[in-house]
């Protein structure tokens, strides 16, 4: 333990951490850089925060505030200790509705106060994207805007008072008419009113440098607005009193099409006299798909608020009839007007990506020029990219000449990284000629900070230095920041990741097979570290159950990042710090999805999982839960499974095969069908009967062997539809499909009996070599299928996830595993696709439940709306993960986590269902979850359509 940590434990009452972990998870922010801290406080109260800061000038260690970890520019890493505000101090102290006034701590989360204001009908203004998880206290360090700042600003104009410690241990409450101000500060203002009042450019989003101008007199003198956007080199804010605005009643999204991005920008100055609460901007490259909007290549979202929904849409009418456009859309529904958001709102991970699949980063995320020069700004930029071989997407806020774009630097390489400082040098200027801010937004970090004597002059820089020596002499405070920089291409992330490609088990299709760049994927806009999901989103459950970095899909891409580095995790796939962190990532796939780059952690955890144990023993649960399908055929081929039931039924006899297994002691074993599935098709004569298309449909374990229920009622239902069924083959040479087995003689006599199998448990514990044996086999039964145009049915969302994903991306030197996937289809997509004149019985009953991780994450659940609807069944799925999630409810030491997973949105979901609702789970860990946890029965879709059958 070294001297600075055993003081810092002395002294604090808050975590310490400096171990390999709590550094890990801070070296980078969601910029290009990366610095490795000596440890990481979270501290409980103000008395905590100024005991770090003397123990840490005692020693001479830097000191870094970190909210969320979502900056773009470098400005929440360091090298010295990282005090962390989320974890302790994070609360909303109190909300004076009459006074329009919020007291909150820095590590509060802005979604928290705006959940906490909006019963009084106000909010806070300013509204990143990163609303979700980004904190008031990097709000406020940033200086952060959002897309309503048109309408209210700034962080800064949204502040009326700030508690701040000095690095000399001071105690300021920072206001208007120099209430706090430091000794000095004062005089070196009043020595420069003349630069105050000439030296700073007059635009809404002027971000970079000191807001020193804000001490002028006739602007009140305010200490605490000229805190802001000082990125936590000045002081460290322990408390904010924030100013509230009246939330409207009724909102209006105009959504403005224009021929292109040039034309979009040069319409949104001339809108802003309309008053509109928000102008964005996008053009039609960062839009995956154009679904939903007006006719155009850009568009501009403009917002209009009322106190009802007939005024809101009368000012967006008129916001429409003064824009001279291509396409129009007006959209008054909440609901519609979120779908279009979220466009935005993803747009700051989509644009990581160029449409081909390269990476694009940032580092000139968010200049800002006056509105009225954005067109000519934009002009300039796109034949700056141009010259430079250069390419990148600009989105962000128009109407307040605000641009967001990432750009494909190459990083990796020397030359790459000369060409990004050559264009940030003349992008600077470009800026600066149209009289613009290097930062309009997320500051100037390491990023921008080099650069601003070409926008302030080196006197006003100079200036700078004089204001952070008269708030911290010592300069102890995010040291390299704003003042006496870094440069800008020092300390990138990229630098310490290997050059060649790293020996891996997956083809990483989207990555060039290069697991770095896959790791690469998460560039820490931490969508992941969200408390809620709306929707029917799924990630991060395990963030969402723990609250804590290293379970979320951020944190465990970090560790891999710093494993592949080996600077500070050193022992590579063996390393014990990745695996705690992977352990309880429920490979709920969740982030394939919801995370804006589709980092695929369940992915990444099977294939660290499956280097950490080779050649070397794994957990017990491993082989009796990854090998679940060779225990339930023996039990089958035995016929024992009624002995089995009934020793798993002695609870003595079953603590100790759970124990010996791996299994949480709080599980109940699930019960062994007395009859397969396979065992029961074959009894009613193994054959398709009928007319329509052929179908095969696929018996997955869990069908098979513990819910054969589920397939008959899918045949059921498949036959009712007018479709044929046929099972796979079970012999590998020679077999006919349509009957599920051989009949010839020839074929009895050469082939061999098999069984098909996803392979999923063998994935979900890494055991990829296995894996891969079982779906070569299965390749081998299916390979009549294949040479046949018959899809394949699978009622096991999880299995139907796993011939779509793991199966062409594990095999991914096997044609065959491509085809295969492609052939994939879910119940309802089959009865879509296959019967489109069926019509379902009619339920007419509610429906509550939870749409499958998998599904959502893979495969789409749009077919089992339109089914469900079709059938009368009445209301949304919720989201989330059931928390059983195959093998890893069932685990030991997991069941807390588990447990708390389904409480997030399943359980309550249920337990506020209807009277007589139907309780609908797909997957038979939703099922097992839904019995074990809530005594309920859950039904698959199949079953419940059988049923209305009868």
């Amino acid at each position: 333990m070294t001297d600075l940590e055993a003081a810092l434990r002395r002294a604090v009452r808050g975590e310490v951490g400096f171990d390999t972990t709590s550094r890990a998870l801070t070296t980078m922010d969601a910029s290009n850089y990366r610095r490795v801290p000596l440890g990481v406080v979270a501290p409980r109260d103000a008395d905590d925060v100024a005991a770090v800061l003397e123990v840490c000038r005692e020693h001479g260690v830097p000191v870094v505030a970190r909210g969320g970890g979502t900056s773009i520019a470098g400005q929440a890493t360091g090298t010295g200790v990282v005090l962390d505000f989320t974890r302790h101090m994070n609360r909303l102290v109190g909300i004076d509705p009459a006074a329009r006034t919020a007291v909150v701590q820095p590590g509060l989360v802005l979604d928290r106060l705006q959940d906490a204001a909006a019963p009084h009908g106000l909010r806070f203004g300013p509204d990143p994207s990163t609303h979700s998880r980004c904190t008031l206290g990097g709000m406020i360090g940033n200086n952060s805007c959002g897309s309503h700042s048109v309408a209210w600003g700034t962080t800064a104009d949204s502040v009326r008072e700030l508690s701040v410690l000095t690095a000399r241990g001071r105690r300021l409450r920072l206001g208007q008419e120099w209430a706090g101000a430091p000794e000095g500060l004062r005089e070196l203002a009043d020595g420069e009113l003349a630069r105050l009042r000439t030296g700073f450019p007059d635009l809404p989003r002027r971000i970079s440098g000191y807001a020193l101008d804000a001490l002028l007199p006739e602007r009140g003198a305010d200490v605490a607005r000229s805190f802001c956007g000082s990125e936590g080199t000045l002081g460290v804010l322990t408390e904010a009193v924030v100013g509230l605005v009246e939330s409207p009643r009724a909102r209006a999204l105009a959504v403005l099409g224009y021929a292109d991005e040039a034309g979009a920008a040069e319409a949104a100055a001339g809108l802003l006299p309309l008053g509109p609460l928000t102008v964005e901007g996008m053009a039609v490259d960062l839009v995956p798909s154009t679904e939903g909007l007006p006719r155009g290549g850009a568009w501009l979202f403009v917002e209009t608020g009322g106190d009802t929904e007939a005024e809101a849409r009368t000012r967006a009418e008129a916001v429409v009839r003064a824009a001279d456009v291509v396409d129009a859309l007006v959209v008054t529904d909440p609901g519609g007007q979120r779908t279009l958001w979220r466009i935005r709102e993803d747009a700051s991970g989509t644009a990581t990506r160029m449409p081909d699949g390269s990476e694009a980063w940032p580092g000139w995320e968010d200049c800002a020029v006056p509105p009225a020069r954005l067109g000519g700004y934009l002009r300039d930029f796109r034949r700056l990219l141009t010259a430079h071989e250069l390419r990148g997407t600009p989105y962000g806020h128009f109407g307040d000449g605000c641009i967001h774009v990432r750009i494909d630097f190459d990083l990796l390489s020397a030359d790459g990284v000369a060409r990004f400082r050559r264009f940030s040098e003349e992008l600077a200027d470009v800026v600066v000629a149209h009289g613009g801010s290097l930062s309009g937004e997320h500051g100037d970090g390491q990023a921008r900070a080099e650069l601003l004597p070409r926008m302030y002059g080196a006197e006003t820089v100079a200036l700078f230095e004089r204001a952070k020596a008269v708030w911290d002499p010592d300069d102890l405070l995010n040291p390299g920041m704003l003042v006496r920089p870094a440069p800008l291409d020092a300390n990138l992330r990229f630098s310490v990741l290997p050059r060649e490609p790293v020996d891996v088990q997956f083809g990483y299709p989207s990555d060039g097979g290069d697991f770095s760049a896959a790791v690469r994927r998460c560039v820490g806009v931490a969508k992941c570290r969200t408390t809620s999901v709306s929707g029917a989103g799924v990630m991060c459950p395990s963030y969402r159950a723990t609250g804590e970095e290293a379970h979320s899909t951020r944190g465990r891409a970090r560790l891999l990042h710093e494993m592949l580095a080996g600077e500070l995790v050193t022992d590579g796939w063996r390393s014990t710090e990745v695996r705690d962190a992977l352990d309880l990532c429920l490979s709920c796939k969740g982030c394939r999805s919801d995370c804006p780059v589709e980092v695929d952690m369940a992915t990444y955890k099977a294939e660290f999982l499956h280097h950490h144990y080779a050649g070397r023993r794994r957990p017990a649960a491993h082989y009796a839960m990854g090998w679940l399908p060779v225990w339930l055929r023996w039990a089958a081929r035995t016929r024992t499974a009624p002995v089995v039931n009934a020793l798993a039924s002695v609870r003595p006899l079953a603590a100790v095969a759970k124990r010996l297994g791996g299994i949480a002691g709080e599980r109940e074993v699930p019960r062994l069908a007395g009859e397969t599935f396979s065992r029961w098709w074959r009894r009613r004569g193994g054959r398709p009967t009928g007319g329509g298309d052929l179908v095969v449909l696929w018996p997955d374990t869990f069908t098979e062997h513990l819910s054969p229920s589920v397939g008959r009622a899918a045949v059921r239902v498949l036959e009712a539809a007018g479709l044929r069924v046929a099972l796979p083959p079970t012999l590998r040479g020679g077999a006919v499909v349509g009957d599920g087995t051989s009949r010839s003689a020839l074929a009895l006599l050469t082939a061999r009996r098999g069984q098909v199998c996803c392979g999923l448990t063998y994935v979900s514990t890494g055991q990829l070599d296995r894996a891969r044996a079982v779906m070569r086999r299965t390749l081998d039964l299916m390979a009549p299928v294949l040479e046949t145009s018959a899809p394949v049915v699978v009622l096991e969302p999880s299995c139907a996830a796993a011939l779509r994903t793991d199966l062409p991306e594990l095999l991914h030197d096997d044609p065959r595993a491509a085809r295969l996937a492609a052939r994939v289809l879910t119940f309802a997509e089959a009865l879509e696709r296959h019967a489109p004149d069926w019509t379902p019985p009619q339920v007419n009953l509610p429906a509550v439940g939870q749409t499958h991780c998998h599904q959502h994450a893979v495969l789409g659940d749009a077919a089992d709306r339109r089914l469900r609807e079709s059938a009368g069944l009445a209301g949304e799925l919720s989201g989330g993960c059931c928390g059983l999630a195959g093998n890893f409810g069932f685990e030991a030491g997991h069941y807390e986590v588990s447990a708390a997973c389904a409480e997030d949105q399943l359980l309550p979901a249920v337990r506020e269902a209807p009277d007589g609702a139907v309780v609908l789970a797909d997957g038979f860990s939703c099922r097992t979850q839904l019995e074990q946890l809530a005594g309920v029965r859950g039904r698959h879709l199949a079953e419940v359509l059988a049923e209305g059958l009868e």
